[in-house]
């Protein structure tokens, strides 16, 4: 389907006005006074988590993009199969990859011992991915709160709506268009890679058929990822600061030193050269942006008011 560029003006108006409501119907002090200790709660339990394992940071972050750009910041990615619905978990993008549902459940136990039926899911996977990148080094941002929970999941969304790392950039930047993103915010959420690691299947193709390249990077790739076999084998997306939610992952693209076809699409004579440039050279511009992205990815599609549930285990539909 071909769009005009008024059609294109009237997308981006209705998904602004969409992102403007729903924060509307969230408040960044929503359990001041019905669970004060909820914030502390996660914040203590996350930074655990990560201090225990780093690799942590990047997972807890991940999934609350994964169950964002899926149906919403709804915690729908937390629910297992029934026999009513599949769950979002065996998306192409999720299956034996995405993890921290261990971390969710321990700090959901918390504070419903502090305070039952009141804290739900959805704003504990927002707030653990704001206070896992803090741990990791980055910046903090206020998050807005008060979702609910969905009572489904789907996994034909999370198939569809979940960029792959095998897209090209005009593909990128319809993905993240799709949920009101612009370019720029593409490429200062992709930052988040900056932090974590990838399985081979995911860069093999890549490593081995691709010509931007580095030819260090990729030998040294190599060992630990073989032309067949080893599919789960782990290497950091950023390799000269695998941890640290620093900017050098955009100096890494400059220099060819991607780990991900999607990474490196970034830098690769196109659209967003500029904004790549920009970033290696100013972290805090990094920092204040991505932080700026987040929120705005924290209001996609929030159940608010009596929509939904708070759930007892979010693992389950009450």
């Amino acid at each position: 389907m071909a769009f005009s560029s008024n059609s294109y003006g009237v997308f981006f108006f209705i998904l602004l006005f969409s992102f403007e409501l729903s924060f509307a119907q969230l408040s960044s002090n929503y359990y001041a006074t019905i669970c004060p200790k909820a914030l502390s709660t996660i914040r203590t339990s996350v930074t655990n988590a990560v201090m225990k394992e780093h690799r942590m940071g990047a997972s807890l972050l991940r999934l609350h993009f994964h169950d964002c750009f899926a149906t919403g910041c709804d915690a729908s990615v937390l629910l297992d199969d029934t026999s009513s619905f599949t769950g979002e978990k065996t998306a192409a993008a999720n299956a034996d990859s995405l993890r921290g549902f261990e971390v969710v459940d321990t700090i959901k136990s918390q504070v419903e011992s502090i305070c039952p039926g009141v804290v739900s899911c959805a704003d504990i996977v927002a707030v653990a991915a704001r206070d896992s990148v803090v741990a990791l080094g980055g910046p903090s941002w206020t998050v807005q709160l008060g979702r609910r929970e969905s009572t489904t999941a789907s996994l034909g969304a999370a198939n569809t709506d979940l960029p792959s790392p095998l897209l090209d950039l005009s593909d990128l930047i319809s993905s993240f268009a799709k949920k009101g993103f612009s370019a720029k915010e593409m490429v200062v959420l992709s930052g988040a890679h900056t932090t974590g690691q990838a399985r081979c299947s995911m860069f093999r193709e890549r490593l081995y058929n691709e010509t931007t390249i580095d030819s260090t990077l990729a030998t040294s790739l190599k060992s630990n990822c073989p032309t067949t076999g080893s599919n789960d084998n782990l290497s950091p997306l950023d390799a000269h600061s695998p941890v640290i939610f620093d900017n050098l992952y955009f100096n890494n693209l400059i220099n060819n030193k991607g780990l991900l076809h999607s990474d490196q699409q970034l830098f690769s004579g196109g659209s967003t050269d500029s904004q790549v440039t920009t970033y290696s050279t100013n972290l805090n511009t990094f920092h204040a942006d991505f932080a700026n992205a987040m929120v705005k990815m924290g209001g996609l599609s929030p159940l608010t008011g009596s929509e939904g549930e708070i759930r007892t285990n979010c693992r389950k539909i009450n």
